[in-house]
């Protein structure tokens, strides 16, 4: 067997399914989708093929809970042309470019810009909102506090109080922000265990939802007072679930294509390696990630990330996104044909 671009993981209990079962679309009830910015790009052949083909003619409900990068990818394939959408997404996200220096003010405006060319009509949002199979869940931090400066310093300050008080006992992080969950469908059973607010998505503050959930602190700024939510600064829902490892209540198995063969909790945990989701934690999960020979044969030897910005000059960076973004479609043909091993986690 040649070496597959793709590896799948398997807690527990999703192991023995997929061992006697295989990999079936109705055994799955949930789909994650991860913080991370462009590192998405080497997931884009996945979820071209995962929602135009695999779940194509599903009929029962199937949730999506994503923040940030995983949040706007779902709102593309929620969309009745999800690989149009989602192609839509690409191109728009890997043409990027920003001025030297660039400002807040002008990453916010282009990186709004994007959703603009995901979403033309008010129709293509009410496609996601009157869909009626797929239960999105949107999921951004709103400040606890109101700011009593909007300066750089001032918020700098407060990231590293949370970032102290994170690394004593994440539950602290509840202090300084509350998990917001901005949903098409109600689903009061899926996030019981966690503490959340929750609120329906509508057309007056889809946008806005979505660009909360990506915005990343002294990167971007927040979003102020959604319509139909608290008032409030909303923000990068990353923060507080960064790779979404939380206890979810859904009968079936989560099926989760991400950019690493492990989960970290939170935002500020990315330099805690101990801060890892156990394999307790992933019982009933599917994880679909790129093997480490796929990762060594790309541009650099790596998937892109928010460093290439500035690390690489536009023409290289585009030209290597533009290049993930095709060879992404590797990790699909080898998940369509079977042509994985199938390990534990």
């Amino acid at each position: 067997m040649t070496k597959s671009a793709l590896r799948v993981l398997a807690g527990a209990t999703a192991f023995a399914h997929l061992q006697q079962h295989g990999l079936r679309q109705q055994d799955i009830d949930l789909v994650l989708g991860a913080s991370g910015g462009p590192k998405w790009f080497c997931l884009f052949g996945l979820d071209q093929y995962l929602f135009g083909e695999f779940f194509k003619d599903r009929t029962s409900p199937l949730s999506l809970v994503g923040s940030s990068a995983g949040a706007w990818r779902f709102a593309c394939v929620t969309q009745q042309n999800p690989a149009a959408a989602t192609a839509r997404f690409a191109k728009a996200y890997s043409s990027l470019c920003f001025p030297a220096n660039a400002s807040i003010d002008e990453i916010t405006a282009t990186s709004a810009s994007v959703l603009d060319q995901v979403f033309p009509t008010d129709e293509a949002i009410a496609q996601v909102l009157n869909n009626p199979v797929l239960q999105l869940n949107f999921i951004a931090a709103r400040e606890v506090k109101v700011r009593k400066s909007e300066r750089k310093a001032a918020q700098l300050r407060r990231l590293m109080l949370a970032a102290g008080a994170n690394l004593l006992q994440p539950a602290l992080l509840q202090k300084f922000y509350t998990r917001v969950v901005m949903q098409n469908h109600s689903n009061p059973t899926l996030l019981q265990r966690v503490p959340h607010e929750a609120y329906p998505l509508t057309l007056d503050n889809f946008k806005a939802s979505l660009l909360a959930s990506g915005s990343i602190p002294m990167v971007m700024h927040p979003v102020k007072d959604p319509a139909g939510m608290p008032a409030g600064l909303y923000m990068d829902g990353g923060l507080l679930d960064y790779h979404l490892s939380l206890p979810y209540q859904q009968q079936g198995l989560i099926l989760y294509p991400h950019f690493y063969p492990y989960l970290i909790p939170g935002w500020f945990d990315k330099s805690l390696p101990w801060r890892r989701a156990k394999a307790a934690q992933m019982d009933k999960m599917i994880l679909l990630c790129p093997s480490d020979a796929w990762l060594k044969s790309l541009p650099y030897g790596k998937i892109p990330d928010r460093k290439d910005f500035d690390k690489l000059t536009d023409t290289q960076r585009l030209t290597y996104w533009a290049t993930v973004l095709e060879r992404s479609k590797e990790l699909a043909d080898d998940l369509k044909s079977g042509h994985y091993l199938l390990e534990k986690i």
